[in-house]
């Protein structure tokens, strides 16, 4: 248990740094936005309550949004992928349920099953904290075409991130 506890922490960490040190000096132009941070939230234990996801995501836009200057903007859009997790993960379990301890990641779940999961909810928050930020709906198909790109792309990301650091040993 507190194995894990450590684990999770330093993911959040590891994922914040990457967010404000990196990730955000990276400028892919106007229509696409990387936000890798998600990947912490989209990690989080099968088995976790559900009032503990919400602290966790809220906490964690909270923390991104005192780095981005973006007043509470994060903390909602993470918040509500935090609300949302459930039910899509309830949308996507197996017939016999999900296993005790695992974390939903490609290695674990397949990646069939990761694209979907990890594509609604990082299209979830982009289309909220996308349509937050600009707050009218007079720019509704530019900020849509912003949406889908920045989901692509944080995707990507998000994806290529699955493949370098969660690979087990296949040799079994």
């Amino acid at each position: 248990m507190i194995n894990n506890v450590i684990k999770i922490s330093i993911r959040f960490i590891l994922l914040v740094l990457l967010q404000v040190l990196i990730v955000q000096n990276i400028h892919l132009g106007s229509y696409i936005i990387l936000f890798p941070y998600i990947l912490f939230i989209l990690l989080l234990p099968f088995e976790t309550p559900k009032l503990g996801v919400l602290a966790i995501s809220f906490f964690t836009g909270l923390v991104i949004d005192m780095f981005y200057d973006t007043a509470g903007m994060h903390a909602a859009a993470c918040t509500l992928i935090g609300f949302s997790r459930y039910y899509i993960l309830k949308l996507l379990s197996p017939r016999e349920g999900y296993d005790a301890g695992l974390i939903p990641n490609v290695d674990s779940m397949g990646p069939v099953w990761f694209i979907t999961y990890s594509a609604l909810i990082i299209f979830i928050h982009h289309l909220f904290f996308f349509y937050l930020e600009i707050f009218r709906f007079s720019e509704f198909f530019r900020t849509l075409l912003r949406v889908l790109l920045s989901t692509i792309g944080t995707f990507c990301f998000v994806y290529v991130v699955q493949f370098l650091f969660y690979k087990t040993d296949r040799n079994k």
